[in-house]
């Protein structure tokens, strides 16, 4: 037999509301750090694109694309954490089954728009093609940061709540 306070550290014998609340808290201040992350994510995508896909060089282009990369893998990540605190279960928990429920729940607006990122991400990772890097650029600015923007208000107001 252990120690009490080996028992005591584990939950053990403890009042199952404590550990709730306790389990609720940490939850809840996940949920705050991540969204945070994503509106910093979001913050220096946008600063990216201050004069325009079309004034970037090269280099920029691929800046651009690689804080894109992972705005998005924020943005699905955020989206699923939010499903699943809804009471959602969520499976598989890929990004385009997360996006395809996130579309279902109206958590996003347009399923389309979050298909089309998660394909040239894909694309993005077989291809080092200037043609594409400024196809996708044109992209972001045009189609996926908005989309982007829209999820943060609908998290952002439900973060609020």
């Amino acid at each position: 037999m252990g120690h009490p306070a080996t028992y005591k550290r584990r939950g053990i014998g403890r009042n199952p509301a404590a550990i709730s609340l306790e389990l609720m808290t940490i939850a809840t201040a996940r949920w705050e750090k991540s969204f945070e992350i994503y509106e910093a994510g979001l913050t220096l995508l946008r600063r990216a694109l201050e004069r325009g896909p079309g004034a970037l060089n090269q280099l920029e282009t691929e800046g651009l694309i690689h804080r894109f990369e992972y705005s998005l893998e924020l943005a699905w990540k955020i989206a699923r954490d939010f499903l699943e605190e809804s009471g959602m279960r969520v499976a598989p928990r890929t990004p385009r089954e997360v996006l395809r429920q996130a579309a279902a729940a109206q958590v996003v607006e347009d399923s389309q728009v979050w298909i089309d990122m998660l394909n040239h991400r894909t694309l993005l990772a077989h291809n080092y093609d200037g043609v594409v890097f400024a196809e996708v650029a044109e992209a972001i600015a045009t189609r996926y940061l908005p989309a982007m923007d829209q999820l943060h208000r609908f998290l952002a107001a439900r973060n609020r709540d």
